[in-house]
């Protein structure tokens, strides 16, 4: 049997681990599974090789929150964010894919440590955010979408503003699913997209499932906005080992 991305046991043990700690993380808080798969892969392999696997996982757990979504989702928003992120991920793939691994894996920490202090910051806006800075937040998603989390930046800018809590949650699922379908051809263009692409999102399928399923369940009885705290350090940690290692 082939082994994706000719990972070692090590490795794959590693990846298989960090499967199911970000899928728990996602299903506790509904946050931050991407950012830490890729801030994972990264410390064993080319981040760039997980990328189009976590817009896969993401994609197919979004569907799975779909259910009753509908009538909250704030449509103009998904709008406004969609034509941002069809100007920004082209970009952000031109640049990402243009440098060596260790650049990318910098660039990537680098990222992740700054969403983190944006996300720790806990910034308030007074008043929702309307029409074209929505656009604006979709150009920066777009961008980060490159490495696979697109979605922090959206998170953090929604967050930050007075929204009905459906909305919040309903917007950000019909909109990430729409920005994979979005992304998915251009990954392949990039030649982010092989045979190992989809071995390995097969093989992490039910690891990150069962991750989900366990996150959504609360065992643990925390609040899940403490909990969120937990995963931003977790994550803050992951991105500065990485950055260590891209520098080292």
């Amino acid at each position: 049997m082939s082994v994706p991305f000719d990972l070692g046991p090590a490795a794959l043990a590693w990846l298989a681990l960090s499967c199911l700690i970000a899928g728990f993380v996602r299903g506790y808080s509904g946050f931050g599974f991407s950012a830490l798969l890729i801030a994972a892969a990264g410390l064993v392999t080319n981040p760039l090789n997980f990328v189009a696997v976590v817009v896969i996982l993401e994609a197919v757990m979004s569907l799975q929150a779909a259910k009753g979504a509908g009538p909250d989702v704030d449509w103009r928003r998904v709008g406004w964010l969609m034509g941002g992120a069809a100007l920004g991920l082209p970009l952000g793939l031109w640049v990402l894919t243009g440098v060596s691994e260790d650049t990318a894996r910098a660039v990537i920490s680098a990222y992740v440590l700054l969403m983190c202090v944006v996300l720790l910051a806990g910034w308030r806006l007074s008043s929702e955010v309307r029409g074209s800075p929505n656009g604006l937040a979709g150009v920066i998603s777009g961008l980060a979408n490159a490495p696979g989390m697109g979605g922090l930046p959206v998170a953090a800018f929604f967050a930050a503003q007075p929204m009905p809590s459906a909305v919040f949650r309903a917007t950000l699922i019909a909109y990430f699913p729409l920005l994979d379908v979005y992304s998915a051809p251009l990954y392949w263009l990039a030649g982010l997209v092989s045979w190992d692409t989809l071995w390995a999102s097969l093989l992490a399928l039910p690891v990150t499932l069962l991750g989900n399923w366990l996150g959504g369940r609360h065992f643990f009885g925390t609040d899940p906005q403490d909990f969120r705290r937990f995963a931003i350090g977790l994550l803050a940690g992951l991105a500065v080992l990485g950055l260590g290692k891209a520098l080292i």
